[in-house]
């Protein structure tokens, strides 16, 4: 199934080791602090267990947000670099 990952880490080390991480697990940047791609269920348990040592103080969160197909191929996109949530028709650029 698609998600997608947003962050808020304050550490800027902690951040970096946080984005190599969800690279790790094959997902794609589609902004600074977001990412997206497909998670089988094994490993979206993984991730959440292993993201959790980032959360080190009150302002640190992790979203893993699970899309189904119907929300993300209705998904609004506003970019000037052609970033796309899904790879399917029916996202709208604007």
């Amino acid at each position: 199934m698609l998600h997608l990952v947003v962050y808020d880490i304050s550490d800027d080390g902690s951040r970096a080791r946080l984005a190599k991480l969800l690279e790790k697990f094959g997902l794609q940047r589609v902004q600074y602090s977001a990412f997206r791609g497909e998670l089988n269920p094994n490993d979206r348990e993984v991730l959440a267990r292993q993201v959790g040592k980032f959360v080190r103080d009150d302002r640190d969160c992790i979203f893993i947000i699970p899309l189904c197909q119907r929300c993300s191929s209705t998904a609004i996109v506003i970019s000037n670099t052609g970033v796309e949530l899904v790879k399917e028709k029916g996202v709208e650029f604007v």
